[in-house]
């Protein structure tokens, strides 16, 4: 397949508008774009090509209430790390939609897992969980396709997530998402907007 000008264009589109998304719309997301995001997810490349991603849709209320708990009590552990008008500004940020949004994924990676047959991952181990870190991402983007935003909540304890949601000892929590229709668009990022963090930086270097 040969992409086009039109490809590179709409994909520009599409990295410029990806916004780790705080504020959503009650609305409940179409179970066809799921399966659509679900689909995508999986053309997400992988070390040895072993997929050791593993999600878990999170639908009950009474486990819903335990993450939110549980991001509550880290948040608010995290914002004692601050001091005077630095905490003030980190307890003003909204750092999750876990009450808003109306999809809710545990992202885990299966560190054991058999697939793949160990290719590629005997001197870094780390590259499964990188590779459920390129599924995210890929789910990301097509999730912004279909209109749909995403929130990545990292301010939680993962072994109270994973007794939460009863997983296996061999599975790592990467990710816990939000997912929804974004309340507002923007193409800056949230933390930009409230001086906390610009987008400024290169991160590229030639030797």
């Amino acid at each position: 397949m040969e992409l086009t000008d039109t490809h590179r264009r709409a994909l520009d589109d599409i990295l410029r508008w990806r916004r780790d998304v705080r504020h959503f719309k009650p609305d409940p997301v179409d179970e066809a774009v799921l399966e659509r995001l679900r689909r995508r997810m999986d053309l997400a490349p992988s070390v040895g090509n072993a997929r050791p991603w593993r999600i878990v849709q999170v639908e009950t209320a009474r486990i819903r209430a335990q993450i939110i708990e549980n991001f509550e009590a880290c948040n608010a552990k995290a914002a004692r790390l601050y001091d005077g008008e630095t905490q003030s500004k980190y307890r003003a940020l909204k750092l999750a939609g876990l009450r808003e949004a109306p999809v809710h994924l545990a992202v885990f990676t299966e560190l054991d897992v058999s697939e793949g047959h160990g290719l590629g991952r005997q001197t870094m181990p780390e590259t499964l969980a990188y590779s459920t870190v390129m599924a995210i991402h890929t789910l990301w983007l097509a999730a912004r396709a279909e209109g749909i935003g995403i929130g990545w909540v990292s301010i939680l304890d993962p072994v109270a997530v994973a007794a939460a949601l009863e997983t296996p000892p061999n599975w790592s929590l990467t990710a816990y998402l939000c997912l929804g229709h974004p309340a507002r668009e923007t193409d800056t990022p949230l933390l930009h907007e409230l001086g906390w963090q610009s987008n400024t930086r290169t991160n590229w270097r030639i030797v």
